[in-house]
C-alpha cells in the first residue's frame, strides 16, 4: 500500500499490468507502468497501433480491471471497487469522448447532452445541455437527430456531452480519428477550449502527434511498456 495521494494528483498509476490468456499461453498487453497526472493537466497517451494505448484508457478509467498494480482516480483507488462502486465513480467524475461518438440514434441532439445528467438524477437537465450545444455551436441543431448531423456536429454533439456534467477527468480515445483534417482541427481546438474554460484533467490517446504536442506532457508506450 502507498500512501494517499496529494489532492493535487487526479490519476495516480503503480506498476499497472494487464494480461490476458489465449488458447497458446499469456498476452502481456501492459507492463509495469506508473506515472502520475496532476488535476487540470493535459496528458496524450501516444504510441504506435497495438502498444496497449487502449487498454491502458480502459484501465484508468475503470471500464477494466488490471492483473496487477493499482489506479487511484481523483484519490478513489478503483481496484478496491466492483463494477457497480467503478460505475458511479465514472458518473460522478468521468466524461469521455471517443472515435466513433457513440450517440443513440433515437434521440435528438439535445436528448443526447441530457441524457448523462438524467441518469445522474439532475432536476433540470435541459437548460444546461441547452448552454452546452450553443456553446459548441449547435444551438440550431437541438431537434436534430445524429444521422442529420454531420461527422463533425456529432463528435460535437459527443463533446458537448462529455462536458455537461462538469467531469473531474475527460478521457478522450482518438477523438479525431473518424473526421477530415480540416474538421478534426476545429475539434481539437474545441476541445481544449472547453478544457481551459472547465479545468478538467484531459488525458487522451493519440497517435496524431501535432494533436499530441498540444498536450502538456505525453506518456509514450511501445509494446506495453512505458518508454521515456
Amino acid at each position: 500500500m502507498h500512501a494517499p495521494t496529494s489532492p493535487a494528483i487526479a490519476l495516480d498509476v503503480r506498476t499497472l499490468g494487464k494480461r490476458v490468456t489465449l488458447p497458446d499461453g499469456a498476452l502481456t498487453i501492459l507492463e509495469d507502468v506508473t506515472f502520475t497526472v496532476e488535476r487540470g493537466d493535459a496528458v496524450a497517451i501516444v504510441g504506435a497501433s497495438g502498444s496497449g494505448k487502449s487498454t491502458l484508457l480502459s484501465l484508468l478509467a475503470g471500464l477494466d480491471t488490471p492483473t496487477s498494480g493499482s489506479v487511484h482516480l481523483d484519490g478513489q483507488s478503483l481496484s478496491t471497487l466492483d463494477e457497480d462502486g467503478r460505475a458511479r465513480v465514472r458518473g460522478e467524475k468521468v466524461g469521455f469522448v471517443f472515435q466513433s461518438f457513440q450517440l443513440l440514434p433515437t434521440l435528438t441532439a439535445l436528448e443526447n447532452v441530457m441524457l448523462p445528467l438524467e441518469l445522474r438524477g439532475d432536476a433540470d437537465a435541459q437548460a444546461p445541455a441547452k448552454r452546452i450545444l450553443e456553446k459548441v455551436g449547435l444551438g440550431a441543431r437541438l431537434g436534430h437527430y445524429p444521422r442529420q448531423l454531420s461527422g463533425g456536429e456529432q463528435q460535437r454533439v459527443a463533446l458537448a456531452r462529455a462536458f455537461v456534467t462538469d467531469p473531474a477527468l475527460l478521457f478522450a480515445d482518438e477523438p479525431t480519428g473518424n473526421l477530415d483534417t480540416h474538421t478534426g482541427q476545429a475539434i481539437i481546438d474545441l476541445l481544449f477550449s472547453l478544457n481551459a474554460d472547465a479545468g478538467t484533467t484531459l488525458v487522451l490517446v493519440t497517435h496524431d502527434e501535432h494533436l499530441a504536442a498540444r498536450c502538456r506532457h505525453q506518456i509514450r508506450l511501445d509494446s506495453g511498456r512505458r518508454i521515456a
